[in-house]
Formats: structure tokens, sequence, C-alpha cells
């Protein structure tokens, strides 16, 4: 077919494959049927169909990112139903899955991804979106849903190079390369490379991304495949945590074009080296294993001033801030084998597998000093620019300030040791009811030292917990189920990040959560996929007791809602994918409801091939307003972004394309950190594309 970005259906999985050079065509879709990956190395660990899954996921595939101009997870986060974005403090990726915020239940090929950054889309295959608590395939964490990053690998016996340049009306652009090719008979090398530099309408932003992942398959028998990955990581962006709320509670309109940070000491940099490895052995015609082993090595500073009051009355603004430094190595070994046996007349795919996950982290904070305050705030007049930079200015009352960073806040030393195994059995009781259950143990050992001189202390502790998962599908027809789940996972008292059991937290057990959830999906003849769930979330964290400190009070949460999406082809020229979703919560000891929980949000996105060589594409996003603090005295408004795109061949070997975001330029505060930290969203904007093959 000809070079032709149009929407596939989440429920087709689909790979990309070079046309033989007697053909001038671009690419072709193949598809390879309804499953989680176009590879074994996939979320769920085992070549299940969607539509066997009795959990709520979404799929995004890298045709799909080029097509809606993504350049972030936020993006696709944006039109993904039960998901939406948190700020993150303007210096990492951070997602409220289901109502719950999380800034490490990040994997890519299955692989644990927690540190905190931006992570760039060049190298990927596929985004794949899981919702609800998944501890028994990817252990603690997990408790809201996870997102994993498929990347590209080498393909044997194909030859082709790929590009794709961009530039915004911001002035940002970014250049991407995409080369494969064979070795030998039985292997190839594939080098995937990107270079962005950072633009957008924000005063003094800037930055740039870098990223360089070549990678190899050797094919080493009929029966074992070998893929090895090395990636280059080096980031370094301006950071804004956005404006102040007002009296009213939300952000305050007046201040959208004020930066509130230093314009050199707002900064993130990272430098990161990931190896990743996969040993694919298929034993016989029933049994067959996955082996992997992953390391990286992260290099992280984070430095930042953001608002951390606001007096609307008088228009003074309190800056605080911190420099923070993270230096992190994980080693992470996995296996599993995946089998297919009777057992009398019923049939059984067995998951059994593995992981050893050793992490060592140091991190530390200092704060800055202001000289007219002795401690880390000061306030200043809230104008555009503000009359702080480079550490020095003119504070609120008129007199000259100096800040230096040099009060240590925490140094600590991280080793952490994660042990787990887990089993799982889809069972297929009859040609209409299939049963999955499973369970998985975790040792977590974890280690703090305090390597603060006025503290200078150890303190550990160990947590093993058994996450158990169970679910039932009904097929009345092979493209309809029916299905119910039952999930568990658990968050030690660490945290995501690992430092925190200050304090009473190393006496405290995990945080548990459990999920119930039931759903629908149909696969229409023509290509179009529906899906529908209802689900119910319930958190349950042991606190000390705030009226007699011997005492634990145990604080229940929940949150329940239901999502609707429906993705695919209406015709040969016309795609279509909508998601809706409705979520609402309780605090369980405030009866307040959770942040960053709007009640509706709905996306809807269309293209239509007009010609052979044109095509347009229409979207919206709408989220309904929500509140940024657990106390509710603060509010996001509701929202709605209308998108657009068009696209030219201008030869069987170039597309340009236009992306359009933000159309009718409505002002708008998407997510937000906390009080004070609204992120304004950007104004119209827009984006040309040069996709090609040679």
């Amino acid at each position: 077919m000809k070079f032709k970005l149009t929407s596939i259906a989440a429920a087709l999985i689909v790979s990309n494959s070079v046309i033989a050079d007697d053909h001038k065509d671009i690419e072709k879709i193949v598809v390879e049927g309804r499953y989680l990956s176009i590879n074994e190395s996939n979320s769920i660990k085992s070549p299940t169909p969607i539509i066997d899954v009795p959990q709520s996921l979404s799929i995004v595939t890298a045709q799909q990112i080029t097509e809606q101009g993504f350049t972030s997870i936020g993006d696709i986060i944006d039109y993904t139903p039960g998901v939406n974005t948190s700020q993150g403090e303007g210096h990492r990726d951070s997602v409220v899955f289901r109502g719950v915020r999380s800034t490490a239940d990040f994997f890519i090929d299955g692989n644990r991804d927690d540190v905190q950054y931006y992570r760039a889309l060049y190298n990927i295959e596929q985004v794949e979106i899981l919702r609800g608590p998944n501890a028994l395939l990817f252990g603690r964490g997990g408790t809201g849903g996870i997102l994993n990053r498929v990347t590209k690998k080498a393909e044997i016996g194909d030859q082709f190079t790929g590009y794709k340049a961009y530039a915004n009306s911001f002035g940002g652009w970014d250049a991407e390369i995409d080369t494969n090719f064979s070795t030998s008979k039985s292997s190839a090398v594939r080098i995937n490379a990107m270079y962005e530099q950072l633009e957008n309408d924000r005063d003094f932003f800037d930055g740039e991304r870098i990223g360089f992942n070549p990678t190899a398959r050797f094919q080493l028998s009929d029966y074992s495949t070998l893929d090895l990955s090395y990636e280059y990581i080096n980031h370094d962006r301006f950071i804004d945590r956005g404006i102040p709320t007002g009296i009213d509670g939300k952000p305050v309109e007046a201040l959208k074009d004020v930066v509130f940070g230093d314009p050199d000491n707002n900064y993130q940099t990272l430098d990161a080296h990931v190896f990743r490895a996969s040993l694919e052995q298929e034993f016989n015609d029933n049994l067959k294993g996955n082996f992997n082993a992953f390391y990286g090595e992260y290099d992280k500073v984070y430095s930042n001033f953001y608002a951390s009051g606001y007096d609307q009355t008088t228009n003074i603004v309190t800056l605080d801030g911190y420099v923070d430094s993270t230096e992190r190595d994980n080693l992470i070994l996995s296996a599993n084998l995946v089998g297919d046996f009777m057992t009398g007349s019923l049939e059984h795919t067995l998951i059994f597998g593995g992981e050893y996950i050793q992490t060592n982290s140091d991190q530390d904070r200092i704060n800055p000093v202001f000289s007219s305050t002795g401690n880390d705030k000061e306030s200043f007049i809230a104008s555009r620019p503000l009359d702080f930079s480079s550490l020095a200015g003119v504070n609120a009352q008129g007199l000259a300030v100096t800040a230096t960073f040099s009060d240590l806040n925490d140094d600590t030393r991280v080793t952490l040791d994660v042990y787990s195994v887990y089993i799982q059995d889809e069972i297929q009781l009859t040609d209409n009811f299939d049963l999955v259950l499973g369970a998985r143990f975790d040792s977590f050992d974890i280690e703090v030292f305090n390597a603060d001189p006025d503290v200078l202390e150890t303190r550990s502790r160990t947590d093993e917990e058994v996450s158990p998962r169970a679910g039932l599908i009904y097929k009345p027809k092979e493209n309809i189920s029916l299905y119910a789940s039952y999930s568990e996972s658990f968050l030690p008292r660490s945290g995501e990040q690992y430092a925190n059991i200050n304090g009473d937290n190393d006496q405290l057990d995990p945080d548990t959560y459990k999920s119930k959830e039931i759903g629908l999906k149909w696969d229409f003849a023509q290509g179009l996929s529906f899906t529908a769930a209802v689900f119910e979330n319930e958190q349950k964290s042991p606190q000390v007791s705030d009226n007699d400190s011997s005492k634990l009070d145990v604080i229940e949460s929940e949150i329940s809602g239901f999502e609707l999406q429906l993705a695919g082809q209406l015709t040969d020229d016309w795609s279509l994918s909508v998601n809706y979703s409705n979520l609402e919560g309780e605090n369980g000891s405030t009866g307040k409801t959770p942040r960053e929980l709007p009640e509706n949000t709905f996306s809807v996105w269309s293209t239509y091939q007009v010609t052979h060589a044109f095509g347009f594409g229409l979207g919206a996003i709408y989220q309904d307003d929500s509140f940024i603090d657990n106390g509710n005295t603060r509010v996001l408004p509701s929202y709605t972004r209308v998108d657009a795109s068009a696209y030219y061949d201008v030869s069987d070997e170039l597309r340009v394309q236009l992306n359009i975001e933000n159309l009718t330029d409505e002002l708008y505060f998407p997510n937000a950190h906390s009080t004070h930290q609204a992120t304004v969203g950007a104004p119209l904007n827009a984006m040309v594309t040069l996709v090609g093959r040679f």
C-alpha cells in the first residue's frame, strides 16, 4: 500500500516492513495479529491476544505517534482514557493512573525504568498503557497502572534508512534517523538517533536532548534469538514549575506569562548509559523462554526555584528552591518460561518467572540561603520578569538580596535488593471460558545510610509481599469477550525513589492496593474495536496515629469509575479513536476528593484520506476541573483543546505533515504539582514534519 499514516485500531498491532527495492512505496503495513506487542518482549510476558487479557489497556504505535505529532509521553497520555498527566515538578514524566500519581511506574521492554526524566520517543515501536494494579508481572508499584515502551529492534534480512525532522512555531526543532542493515544471513544492526533543540512559549525556556541507540540481533539458531542494545541519553533543559493560584483558588490568569524561577538556576541535566540484552529460546513447540539483562547508569542534576506562596492582594510571591542530584545504577536480571500443555480437557498457558533487581542510588538536596532572611525563602513582586536572576535580585521590600546553595537538606546512600518469583496460569476451561490465576512473591530489602554529618545513621527494612491476580473471561463469540478480574499491588514505605524510611516509616507496612474490574471487548469485522470497563480501586495506608504515636491508623481511600474506547477504521479512508473515562474518589481520612482526579475526561481523533496523496486529521481533548490539593481548596479549571493535522505525499519517498495544537488558542492549565505551581498550557502552535525513507 502507499505510504499512508492512518490510525489502526488498538486491537490491531502492526509492524513496518521495508518494501523491496523494485517497489517505490515507502512502507507497508503487515497485520501480525491482535497481540500486545510485535515481538515477544511485551508487557504481559506471553503472546496473549488483547481480547483475552482481563484488564484495561491501550496501545499507541509508532505510526500513531508520527500521525498525531506526539513528542512526549504526556502527549500520548492526553489521548488515553483513565489516565492524566501531573506536572512532575517540570523535570520528569508523571502520570496519574486512575487517580494514583506515579513517577516510577515506567518500563522499557518490560524492564523497570524508574529514574525521573522526560522519556523520548525516537526509538519506540509502541507504547503500552495498562491500568489497574499490576504487581504480578511488574512487582511493587504499578499501583494504578504501568506504562511500557517497546523499542525498535534490528531486523534480519532488511536494509533501510528512515528519517523524521520537524520544526515548531516556537523555534524548536528535531532530527531523527532510523537505519537498519544486515551484517550476515543471521545478524543485523539497527541504529536510531535523535537530536532535539527545545523551545516553547515561556520566557527563558531552552534545552536540548540527544539520544543514540544502536541495537543488534543475532539468530543463533532456528530456535534462539539474541537482541543487544545500548542507549546513550543526554538531556539539558530549563525548568518551569508554573504559576500560583489566587484568592478564588484558581491559577491567576494575569500571571500567565510570568516565569517564577531563576533564568540561570532552573535547569535539569541527565547523562545516562543503558544496556539491554534479551535472549529468546524456543525449547520445543510447547515451551519457550525469555531471559533478560538490563543495566542502567544515570547521573542527574535538578536545580530550581518556584513559587511556594502568593498574596494576591499585594501581588507578592514567595520563592523557594533547591538543587537535587541523583547518581543511580540499576541492574535487573529476569527470566520467564512460557509453556502450553493439556491436563485432561483443559488447555494451559503457564508463565513461570523470576526477577532480581539491585539498585544503588546516591542523592542529596541542598537548599539556598537568602542573605536577607537567612533561610530558603524570599518574597518578590510578581512581575515579568521577576527581579531575581543569577542568585541575586531585589526583594518585595526593595532591598538587594543574594542567595547561595549552602544548606544541606539531606544526603542519602541507598542500597536495594529485590528478589521476585511469579507464576500465572491461563486456563481454557471450555471453548467459551478462560480462567487466569496467578501470584507473585517479592522480597524488598532496602538500606538507607543518612550521610548528613548531623545525623549519620543507617536504617533498613525488609518487606515480603504476595500479590495475587485472578481473571475470568467469557467469549460468546470469537470476537467478543466479557471479563472480570481482581488484582493486588503494594508500595513500600521507602516510596517510589527509595530514600524515605526516616522517622517512623521504617516501622510501617507498605501501602496496599486492590482492584476489581469488569469489562467488555468487541472487535468488529470492519476493523473497529470497542472496549468498556468498570472498576473499583482501594488503597490502605498504615499511618502513625495523630493522637497516639504508639498506635497505627489504617487510612483507606477508594477510587471507582468506568472507561470507554472505540478505535479503528470506519472505512478504508476514515479512521476514528474515541476515549472517555469517568472517575470519582474519596480520601478515607478526610472524606475529600483526591487531588488530580478529574471526574470526566474525553478525547477524540479522526483522520480522513481525501485523495491518494492528501489527508487531514482533527481531534480534541476535554478534561473536567480537578483539585490541585488534597484539601480541595485549589482547582484546575476544566478545558477543551482542539488539535488538527494535514499531510501531503510529495513523492513515494517523502511526506510533508502539518500538526496544529490548540487550534482555538484557549488559555488552559492542564496539570499542577502543588498549590502555587499550575502549568500554563501552550497557546496555538504549529509543527511541520518531514517523514521519509530511502
